[in-house]
């Protein structure tokens, strides 16, 4: 089996180091805890794990070449995104009206840490395997652009499954040095005012990637 694995390889990591709704969500949930960025990176690479199995048995070829098929995947991850973006957004504006009404010691207290961990993992994998797994853009890279680095000679699929896992492999790498990265902000967000920033401005964010996944074409 021969494939183009330098070329291969820069694709990969300029597709990882572009951000998208998946790197929004692994920041957002490291920020929250170290534990639920983990999770969503995990559930984010178990999410292209689908598409690239797909892919690899021919039937993502199908579901992008029936624009019935591929609009309504497009219109379920704008959705699930405009749905976390309206989530952040209200949270963030109920946390401020508590935090008027309560006393000047609780506005001191550390930012939560999202329940037991079980429900942390749980919350935060979700998130990241459902921004993956409804992303349309995930499929059509597994479907066209991973194509073009295999060898017509070998088995397709063999060698999309081996360049799938190289990038998943990739992905964890990257994902997991982002989270310790983005988890120092737990520091800065112990600020009740810089907290609710984030949130709004996170929650904004999947609001307009959500609106500009569904309208465009």
């Amino acid at each position: 089996m021969t494939v183009d694995l330098v070329g291969f390889l820069g694709v990969v990591l300029v597709a990882y180091l572009v951000p998208g709704p998946d790197f929004l969500v692994v920041v957002r949930s490291a920020a929250e805890n170290p534990s639920k960025g983990r999770a969503a990176a995990l559930g984010a690479q178990t999410g292209l794990c689908v598409h690239m199995l797909a892919a690899a048995a021919g039937l993502s070829a199908i579901a992008t070449r029936s624009p019935m098929v591929y609009d309504g995947i497009k219109l379920m991850g704008a959705a699930y995104l405009v749905y976390l973006g309206v989530r952040a957004v209200l949270a963030a504006r109920r946390a401020a009206r508590e935090r008027r009404g309560a006393n000047e010691v609780a506005s001191h207290a550390a930012p939560q840490e999202g329940g037991p961990a079980r429900g942390r993992f749980r919350s935060g994998f979700t998130q990241g395997f459902l921004t993956n797994v409804l992303n349309p853009k995930a499929a059509l890279f597994f479907l066209s652009i991973l194509p073009q680095f295999v060898d017509g000679d070998g088995s397709p699929a063999r060698q999309i499954f081996f360049l799938g896992m190289l990038d998943i492999v990739i992905g964890v790498a990257y994902w997991f040095a982002l989270v310790v990265v983005a988890a120092r902000l737990r520091a800065l967000l112990a600020r009740p005012k810089v907290r609710h920033r984030w949130e709004l401005t996170t929650g904004w964010l999947f609001i307009a990637i959500g609106v500009t996944v569904a309208t465009t074409a």
